[in-house]
């Protein structure tokens, strides 16, 4: 796999303190992370509440993962196409069902998104949430207080963002995307329990293992990290694999893998922003390379929690005023990995909801090919 043996990029790091004041000039540091031929993320330290936060949910995705198949199914919602409680194998890889990990989606924003018709119209994207009980006393509540809080970051973060853009495109609209994130009902966290890869996987040594290449569509997105557990106690254990992990496509066009330290929140940067900003910030195709026990001896898992903070669907996705679209595709990085975005942002004012449906469409093509 090309990038493997590289040693990491450069990730920059922001100081909570820094991120909550806006007089604080950041656009140097969003300029490499989210600027033409940046890697599309950054990380924020010293969140309080994050680390703690983080602890008490993350281990949880091994307890879920691993509920009786009667008390998971219980969590299912097919009235959303699995986007709230749990979904394993409903998602597809192609024509093939993807096992490799498991997904429990929740909103940490309220439990009943949008108004009734919103919910009726857009069940996909304003789904109730669905919450474990019995043994998982304390889930809820620990999902719901480190979605919030990666929420705050977010809107945060994106105050700086519309400041960055502002010094560089003369018409883009006032505090576009921080008043988006600030309003917003729709945000989806995603608990993600990575099954050990089989022996197939292993030997493939694939890139992309565990994710498939992909931009992400929406706004922005929140990253809490990751951690490794061994999959048949839950116990958190050191990757036993290096190269195991996130890898982004760098603008060499090179596969790079990022490592967000454990103290850190990260916020990768979606197709939407990239939209809105005349292309002044651009999305970065992304993946996860699975982890190889090597002489562990038993099966390594992997834990994550991102959360997308993204708009209404009936956000009409609009570049600024003097902007072409050929500015927002310019400098696109690694669409051969991903389905490039001018076949699916097509129209200017194209909304939020059908552009993603677009996106699935064409991902779907994608993988299949």
């Amino acid at each position: 796999m090309s990038g493997c043996t590289r040693p990491p990029p450069e990730l920059q790091i922001l100081n909570y303190a820094d991120v909550q004041d806006p007089s604080v000039d950041l656009s140097a540091k969003i300029e490499k992370s989210f600027g033409p031929g940046g890697l599309g993320v950054i990380a924020i330290r010293n969140i309080p509440n994050f680390v703690e936060s983080k602890a008490a949910l993350l281990p949880q995705a091994h307890t879920l993962a691993h509920l009786p198949s009667s008390e998971l199914q219980k969590l299912e919602d097919p009235t959303s196409l699995y986007n709230a409680g749990w979904s394993h194998g409903k998602e597809k890889l192609g024509d093939k069902p993807d096992f490799a990990k498991g997904s429990f989606y929740f909103n940490p924003l309220t439990d009943q998104p949008g108004t009734l018709e919103e919910r009726d119209k857009y069940p996909v994207s304003y789904p109730c949430n669905v919450w474990p009980s019995g043994p998982m006393p304390t889930f809820e509540s620990s999902a719901k207080k480190l979605g919030l809080l990666m929420h705050e970051q977010v809107v945060a973060l994106s105050v700086h963002i519309d400041k960055f853009v502002s010094s560089k495109v003369p018409n883009y609209p006032k505090d576009l995307v921080s008043e988006a994130m600030k309003t917003t009902e729709k945000a989806k966290g995603r608990l993600l329990y990575y099954f050990p890869l089989p022996d197939d996987a292993v030997a493939a040594n694939a890139a992309d293992s565990w994710i498939g290449w992909h931009n992400d569509s929406g706004f922005l997105t929140a990253l809490a990290g990751d951690m490794y557990v061994n999959d048949e106690t839950g116990e958190k254990i050191s990757s036993p694999d290096e190269t195991a992990g996130l890898y982004v496509v760098d603008r060499e066009g090179e596969s790079v893998k990022v490592s967000v330290p454990e103290d850190c929140m990260a916020v990768q940067l979606g197709e939407c922003t990239q939209i809105v900003s005349g292309g002044a910030l651009m999305a970065t195709p992304h993946c996860v390379k699975g982890a190889n026990p090597g002489e562990t001896g038993f099966k390594v898992a992997r834990i994550s929690h991102p959360c997308f903070i993204d708009t209404a669907p009936t956000f009409e996705l609009r570049m600024p005023e003097g902007v072409t679209m050929e500015d927002v595709f310019k400098d696109a990085l690694g669409e051969s990995k991903v389905p490039p975005l001018k076949e699916r942002w097509v129209e200017d004012g194209m909304t939020f909801g059908d552009f993603l449906g677009k996106t699935f469409e064409m991902y779907y093509a994608h993988t299949k090919k």
